[in-house]
């Protein structure tokens, strides 16, 4: 009876679930995101009426549904924050979400099946879902760690101490829907990475999966994957059409807009020192597991609020010092970059390397050296796609005994320039990437392993040698006398 019970209420929060999906799925999801909430399986919580079809969450009513969970429910939250999210991804690649078979959800799914008070809010307004992290960090009287899910499973949690685990998740549209659809169902094998190293830890947890923006609008969407916008007349598609092009365009300059410019240091009103990254995390190792924090939001964009006091440039030397608060427990925090350049007489040019990267942290300090793998010529910038002390390492410890040893630094898509800068953009860039790429040496490979063996064919064919004599059948017979 009481799995009987259990199958009913699952069945009724999925139908509840699925009905506000399907009259959402019609209405204009331009400024709202989803949020799902679920505790981990065998955690009950009071059930929270959902909102009516049609009503949007805005920032104080969510704060409310939060505040609300986490009193009664597991204060191990986990967060899964994706760029950009809307309704229709669900209904469009969703299998118990929408009228497709081939979800990409499984893994989220489960868990909605597995837990016996999820809460689904449809409509978000994007602002109040920006500040999700904010209210837990309130609520729960925490920082938020942003993690992955290895580093997870160095970590130790407890149940009676509150953690708050932020998983960023990626989404993006290319040429076709299928890119987001390959995104989509990678998101959700990371979500089911991490509730099973949740669940080996058997800590009792509360997960949030939600997004910071909208993804695309809902008639663009239905247009380009097909699904159609209902009955229209041919002579009216071409016009339709034309609206969703301009959408899109408009769509793809919003976006362009959103990317933030790089970190920008000035002596006088000359620029003279630039740094941009796509990500920037710092680690350090406690108790035999890895405490991370991202600083790209608090380095980049417009809500940064970065203090550069302590950098400095002339022409031989650069030093650029990005000042922080409060990061992984230490008040004061320092980045620092120190690059020159120089003449070398065997290149006939001018080059600048990025000498070191410091940490200074309440009067401790880790060192990196990049000079050996981070250099270019002294009129161009430097760019790698990933310039970590870990993992095919660029930055490399002093010595072992050095503190940079229990630190990690991680940049994603990393450029910088401190020489020769003109106004406020990178020059040309240098990039880290080697001529022998993994297909090029394939290919290399490939070719001499023929070339050996044609040569070895050839050298067989050149060895072969007729006989001096031939045995001929009309003669007589070839004798060998025998002695005894």
């Amino acid at each position: 009876m009481a799995a009987t019970g259990h199958l009913q209420r699952i069945s009724a929060s999925l139908a509840v679930f699925l009905g506000l999906f399907g009259i959402l799925q019609t209405g204009n999801c331009d400024e709202q995101v989803p949020l799902i909430l679920w505790t981990s399986e065998g955690i009950s919580l009071p059930s929270q009426s959902p909102p009516t079809a049609g009503h949007i969450v805005e920032q104080q009513q969510l704060a409310a549904y939060l505040e609300k969970a986490l009193t009664e429910g597991p204060r191990n939250v986990v967060l899964f924050l994706q760029d950009k999210m809307s309704i229709e991804d669900f209904t469009m690649y969703g299998g118990a979400f929408g009228n497709k078979q081939d979800s990409v959800f499984p893994n989220l799914e489960g868990a909605l099946m597995s837990s016996s008070s999820p809460l689904v809010l449809p409509a978000v307004s994007w602002p109040a879902s920006n500040a999700v992290i904010g209210q837990l960090q309130d609520q729960l009287e925490t920082s938020p760690l942003y993690m992955d899910p290895e580093t997870l499973s160095q970590l130790r949690l407890n149940a009676s101490s509150p953690a708050l685990l932020v998983f960023r998740l990626p989404y993006g549209i290319g040429a076709d829907l299928m890119s987001a659809k390959e995104i989509l169902s990678g998101n959700d094998e990371v979500i089911g990475q991490v509730l099973s190293t949740m669940k080996a830890q058997s800590v009792p947890y509360t997960a949030i999966y939600t997004a910071l923006r909208p993804s695309r609008e809902a008639a663009s969407l239905s247009i380009e994957a097909g699904l159609g916008g209902g009955r229209s007349l041919l002579q009216a598609r071409g016009g339709y059409r034309e609206r969703e092009r301009e959408r899109e365009r408009q769509r793809r300059i919003k976006e362009k807009a959103e990317i933030y410019g790089p970190v920008e240091f000035k002596e006088g009103e000359d620029t003279c020192i630039l740094l941009w990254a796509k990500g920037l995390t710092v680690s350090i190792l406690r108790s035999g597991s890895w405490e991370v924090q991202d600083l790209t939001s608090s380095t980049f964009g417009k809500e940064a609020r970065l203090k550069l006091d302590g950098s400095r440039c002339d022409k031989t030397k650069a030093r650029l010092v990005l000042n922080y608060e409060d990061v992984l427990r230490h008040r004061d925090f320092k980045l620092i970059f120190a690059m020159s350049q120089r003449h070398y007489k065997v290149s006939a040019r001018r080059w600048f390397t990025l000498d070191a990267v410091e940490l200074e942290y309440d009067g401790n300090k880790a060192t990196f050296n990049g000079s050996r793998n981070i250099y270019a010529p002294a009129e161009y910038s430097y760019r790698c796609e990933s310039v970590t002390n870990f993992r095919w390492p660029l930055l490399i410890p002093h010595s072992s005994k050095d503190p940079a040893n229990q630190w990690r630094v991680s940049f994603e898509d990393f450029q910088i320039q401190g020489f020769n800068v003109s106004g406020s953009e990178f020059s040309y860039a240098s990039d880290c990437a080697g001529f022998f790429s993994p297909g090029i040496w394939m290919g290399l490979m490939t070719s001499l392993l023929m070339v050996l063996v044609l040569t070895y064919g050839l050298h067989m064919i050149m060895q072969l040698r007729t006989m001096d004599r031939f045995d001929d059948p009309k003669g007589p017979a070839i004798s060998v006398p025998q002695t005894e």
